[in-house]
């Protein structure tokens, strides 16, 4: 089974391989188009339970050497589906009171995002925007490495003059990670609606976001690198403003 991007959206389908992922894909409103199931390599107790959410028809039994060339991974719990691709956009993202987001300006690893997405998920951010991306989210392997939150996270591609204008409408301040910006990440007060913005780590953010940004941030670098992996670096200004809210949230713990 070819991995194309082009191929995918011809077709209106995407492959998510194990029960795991297969599960938060429909949880998360993913329709199953086909399942392909190897009796030989998967359990009864985790199979029944999926069966039961997924028509009959759909579902097509292969051997074990059929299944091993048509799947993505070694080890595999022997599912693998084909799901219904849904246009994910700016415009069917629900967002809270005090929203915050994550930006991602032209994302090219799968194994970034996925690290990224889960970030998203353990701190329950309310979005993620992907701007101008040069990976494509129902990449195999963005799902694999994201261990399914791919489908847990409300998530949207769009360019970042679309991003900058729902940012600006829902009153989010916006903060860009910047190597050369003079204000501590730590400093910043993130208890109101907020998005940070991250860029590559071979070129960081484009003049666009870093002349349309609240403001500029930077995560001190102590050592002889200049830069930390763009999922790090996300996860660590995430967390701290998971610190910040839930301190907020709990102040009273504290009295």
């Amino acid at each position: 089974m070819r991995d194309k991007s082009a191929e995918r959206r011809r077709q209106g389908l995407f492959a998510v391989e194990g029960a795991r992922e297969i599960n938060m894909a429909i949880s998360g409103g993913y329709v199953c188009d086909t399942l392909f199931v190897c009796l030989e390599l998967i359990s009864d107790e985790i199979y029944s339970p999926l069966r039961k959410s997924i028509m009959e028809s759909d579902v097509i039994e292969v051997s074990r050497k059929v299944f091993e060339k048509i799947a993505y991974r070694e080890g595999s719990d022997g599912l693998l589906a084909l799901m219904r691709i849904k246009n994910e956009t700016l415009q069917r993202i629900k967002i809270g009171k005090n929203p915050f987001v994550i930006i991602l300006e032209s994302v090219e690893k799968p194994g970034n995002l996925g690290a990224i997405l889960r970030t998203a998920d353990a701190a329950a951010v309310d979005a993620v925007l992907i701007c101008d991306p040069r990976c494509d989210i129902f990449n195999p392997n963005v799902i694999r490495s994201s261990l399914g939150c791919v489908f847990s996270t409300p998530i949207a591609a769009c360019s970042s003059q679309e991003a900058l204008l729902w940012l600006k409408e829902h009153k989010i301040k916006t903060f860009a990670a910047e190597l050369t910006a003079s204000i501590l990440y730590h400093k910043i007060d993130f208890t109101s609606p907020s998005a940070i913005i991250m860029g590559t780590e071979s070129s960081g953010l484009s003049d666009f976001w870093l002349q349309n940004a609240d403001a500029r941030i930077k995560i001190p670098m102590l050592g002889k690198v200049d830069s930390l992996n763009v999922s790090v670096s996300t996860a660590i200004i995430t967390y701290e403003a998971v610190r910040q809210r839930n301190f907020e949230a709990n102040s009273h713990l504290s009295e």
